[in-house]
């Protein structure tokens, strides 16, 4: 979102693509403390987020506990 309130004019259409949230895997799963990397693909991906909670297959992950959490710690609101 840091991209969108840049100074610049044009802005970059995000490319939605749950694979871009790998770095947020081991988080996910675990009780790890997400990566700034995660943080940040989080917060690219979430004009995406509610899609993939349309997503059958996706919607487990990005429903599950471990996925709140870490979009909570990086401060990531869904709402849809």
């Amino acid at each position: 979102m840091a991209v969108l309130l840049a100074a610049s004019p044009a802005t970059e259409a995000v490319t939605c693509s749950a694979v871009q949230l790998s770095p947020c895997a081991p988080a996910i799963m675990s009780n790890q403390k997400p990566s700034p990397a995660c943080c940040s693909k989080l917060k690219e991906q979430k004009p995406c987020l509610c899609g993939y909670l349309k997503n059958p297959s996706l919607r487990p992950y990005i429903n599950s506990p471990g996925a709140k959490r870490v979009a909570s710690t990086c401060k990531v609101n869904v709402r849809c």
